[in-house]
């Protein structure tokens, strides 16, 4: 599925933009997804207002791991099995 992207540009404090591609390359991604992931993470959270917040919590948790469901059904399999 291709989503269409659409530059935007941000007047942000010059101290604060070397803060955020310090930390982009920490991560090894750029500023322009982290702030696309913050902004992601904003309906997020709107849409899953009703959970505890021990449950909110653990939303993400697993986003940037290299898990798949077939790793997680073995997992299952192995601790009950």
């Amino acid at each position: 599925m291709y989503v269409m992207q659409t530059k935007l540009t941000l007047r942000l404090e010059e101290s604060l933009i070397k803060r955020a591609k310090k930390e982009a390359a920490l991560r090894g991604t750029s500023v322009s997804q982290m702030v696309g992931d913050y902004l992601s993470a904003l309906n997020v959270e709107e849409s899953e207002q009703d959970l505890s917040p021990v449950t909110r919590s653990f939303v993400g948790v697993m986003e940037a791991t290299d898990f798949s469901e077939e790793d997680y059904k073995r997992h299952l399999k192995d601790k009950h099995l």
